[in-house]
């Protein structure tokens, strides 16, 4: 064997390695966005569309469409910065589902009626507030009447002549009155409201 046939049978030997080939990563599958689907478009590597209207939420597009057309949001998206294009995309479906439930007033609509809402619950929280003020109120007001009348019945017993006999029939008189009245100056009798 010569030294030609030893270098072919090398160079045959090394042509074919031992080692697999390195095999390239398979491409990634690209599912087209709910927009471009419903365009029925290609849909590119860098949509505007894609990262906000996923096809998994066709009906996202569907509705914006509806009302502002593809033309009008891809458009409106270009012109924003990224930072604020999912707030846009989140307003325009918003405004669309306003505007398809109402045609004439959209949002406004939805935020007038919000506001009269608001406007009934302040009001009725005012009633409540002065239908409290005059609980208490007539609660103070009973309060001294009771004291009142005790206090004349009080001083009847020491002015009428039978006040002897009241006291004589009746011994714990004074000493339950004067507890009555020690605890309504403490308030323990009326520390729940008389009315709820």
């Amino acid at each position: 064997m010569d030294s030609s046939d030893t270098t072919t049978g090398f160079h045959h030997l090394s042509s074919s390695p031992t080692s697999s080939p390195v095999s390239s990563p398979p491409a990634a599958i690209h599912s087209p966005c709910a927009a471009c689907k419903i365009l029925r478009r290609r849909c590119a590597d860098k949509c505007v569309l894609a990262p906000y209207f996923p096809p998994t939420e066709p009906l996202k597009f569907t509705t914006a469409h509806r009302v502002f057309g593809a033309s009008n949001i891809i458009k409106l998206l270009q012109e924003l910065p990224a930072s604020q294009r999912a707030d846009a995309v989140s307003s325009m479906v918003y405004e669309a589902n306003a505007r398809i439930r109402d045609p004439v007033y959209g949002c406004a609509g939805a935020i007038f009626q919000l506001q009269k809402q608001v406007s009934e619950l302040q009001a009725q929280l005012a009633r409540a507030h002065a239908e409290l003020i005059n609980l208490q109120a007539q609660q103070k007001n009973l309060i001294a009447m009771i004291c009142m009348e005790m206090a004349q019945t009080q001083q009847g017993y020491r002015t009428t002549p039978q006040s002897t006999n009241a006291l004589a029939d009746s011994p714990n008189m004074y000493q339950n009155d004067a507890y009555f009245l020690d605890e309504i100056s403490h308030g323990s009798v009326w520390d729940e409201p008389l009315w709820i």
